[in-house]
């Protein structure tokens, strides 16, 4: 077609072990939205990161505005006018907008000589845009939705006429997302072409003009947005059809499992993280916990799992004062956890899946006897967990790294519920994962809710708690701002607590 920006003709892209791009080819017009959608792994940041010069395809051609192009850096991208803004920023937090701005672009004397100028300059190009930044504030000192605006002004300050977004929502509340999506159309007005990563669906519905979906690292389907469902693009995600909503909740309160009183953590850098917060979840209910990723949220999962001192207050399990206790009393207790980083806090990469599921019990029968570890009963074990949580995997004896990441989370769900738990402590857990594993984990969920276990869910994903939660409890800046039933119709205002704005009762 002759209004096409780029193609790219099958391109193969392979790491130790993994085929992340299969003879993928993918089309782009000019002034479009084209969103890139697919699952956790399914190739999308890769094929982009070989088009902006961060990866070398092992094959494949790279047409741009009509011509063969050859792009071995970000230097050579930003040259052909390409920009990208990753899902994690790229920016130095100490340094000023307009520092970050024109990094690496200056010599330091012109840098020293026609600072102010280049100051103005970006003040004027932001003006322009919509992206009103004050080029001389620190960036360590803005919100994340205005460190995402500095991105995308240094990619429109490059000059850039194809645009790269990998993920930009993740870290913006809803209001943000709005103002964001608003803002991108008004840019393809301006001229430009966008390429959206994303796997929420509802965004593509929203913001694209076409959609390709990749799986497997390969290209299943281009389509135009307008004749396409959300249904369709998640049954191309997972070559299945997928259960979109939980079934209506039920769940039926009873007694306090947890009760936290008056309770302040801090972080590592000793500043205040947890406020003075005040909560209980009954047994057979699931509290979500809604907020922008950074307002303290880690801190009180920490805390609630013995792994982060408690500066004052209580924590009460079960009738237990557990604040002073250590991560094994408080699991003694009936808590099992489900961190946001399985990497870093739920498994040992280079172990076995049968090592990664028996973590917690090594010491006990009947997994150990007289010191000894009883193999067989501890494959037998793990084979029944991964037949029942559908982890798929060659052998239980596999390193877990040679799982995706879905799947890996799995092991770590089914290892926490299979403990029986009181309360069950879910930190983001479909974070990182494709679709059709969070579908699973959701289900997962519920049933412990229905089978009487009290569940804190904390996520920053607001439909996930919409969906989940029988009470929605919203923190800012490490403080409860309020408590909201679970109602799409007060989403807007939900967003508007995340972001710490009072609402009347």
């Amino acid at each position: 077609m002759d209004n096409l920006i780029l193609r790219m003709e099958n391109m193969v892209k392979t790491f130790p072990g993994t085929v992340a791009n299969r003879d993928v080819s993918l089309d782009v017009r000019e002034g479009e939205i084209h969103c890139l959608l697919g699952e956790n792994g399914a190739g999308k940041t890769v094929l982009m990161s070989t088009l902006y010069g961060l990866y070398q395809p092992d094959s494949g051609e790279i047409y741009y505005k009509g011509k063969q192009v050859e792009i071995r850096s970000p230097k050579d991208a930003i040259h052909h006018r390409i920009g990208m803004v990753h899902q994690h920023f790229m920016l130095v937090p100490t340094l000023t907008v307009v520092e970050n701005l024109i990094l690496g672009q200056y010599s330091s004397w012109k840098v020293l000589n026609d600072l102010d100028q280049v100051s103005a300059d970006i003040k004027k190009l932001g003006d322009d845009f919509g992206l009103q930044i004050d080029p001389g504030e620190l960036v360590s000192q803005l919100s994340v939705g205005e460190q995402q605006r500095v991105e995308i002004l240094k990619a429109l300050y490059h000059g850039v006429d194809l645009l790269i977004l990998d993920e930009p929502t993740a870290v913006l509340t809803p209001q943000e997302t709005v103002q964001l999506l608003t803002f991108l159309r008004d840019l393809v007005d301006k001229g430009l072409t966008i390429i959206f990563i994303t796997h929420k669906l509802d965004e593509v519905m929203q913001v694209s003009d076409r959609v390709t979906v990749l799986r497997d690292g390969k290209n299943v389907a281009t389509l135009d947005t307008a004749v396409t469902n959300p249904r369709e693009l998640a049954r191309l995600m997972v070559g299945r059809d997928v259960l979109m909503e939980i079934p209506e909740r039920h769940g039926n309160p009873g007694a306090v499992v947890l009760s936290v009183r008056n309770l302040v953590v801090k972080d590592e850098r000793g500043l205040t993280a947890v406020d003075n917060i005040s909560f209980d979840v009954r047994e057979q209910e699931v509290v979500g916990l809604a907020g922008v990723s950074g307002n303290g949220q880690s801190e009180l999962a920490l805390a609630l799992a013995g792994l982060a001192p408690v500066v004052a207050g209580e924590i009460n399990l079960n009738g237990t004062a557990v604040q002073n206790l250590t991560p094994r009393e408080v699991s003694k207790l009936g808590l099992t956890h489900v961190p946001e980083d399985r990497h870093k806090m739920a498994i040992i990469m280079p172990f076995s899946v049968a090592d990664n599921y028996i973590m917690h019990d090594y010491r006990d029968k009947p997994y150990a006897r007289r010191g000894l570890l009883d193999f067989r009963k501890i494959r037998s074990h793990s084979s029944e967990l991964s037949v029942k949580y559908d982890v798929r995997l060659a052998t239980v004896d596999s390193p877990i790294s040679s799982l995706s990441g879905g799947n890996q989370q799995k092991v770590v769900v089914a290892r926490e519920i299979s403990r029986k738990p009181r309360l069950l402590l879910v930190n983001q857990p479909t974070r990182g994962i494709d679709i059709g594993a969070t579908e699973f984990v959701r289900q997962q969920i519920i049933e412990q809710r229905d089978a009487g276990t009290a569940v804190l869910l904390i996520s920053t994903e607001l439909e996930e708690i919409l969906h989940l939660s029988d009470r929605i409890l919203v923190i800012y800046e490490g403080k409860i701002v309020g408590e909201v039933p679970p109602d799409q119709s007060l989403i807007e205002q939900i967003g508007l607590m995340m972001a710490g704005k009072q609402i009347d009762a």
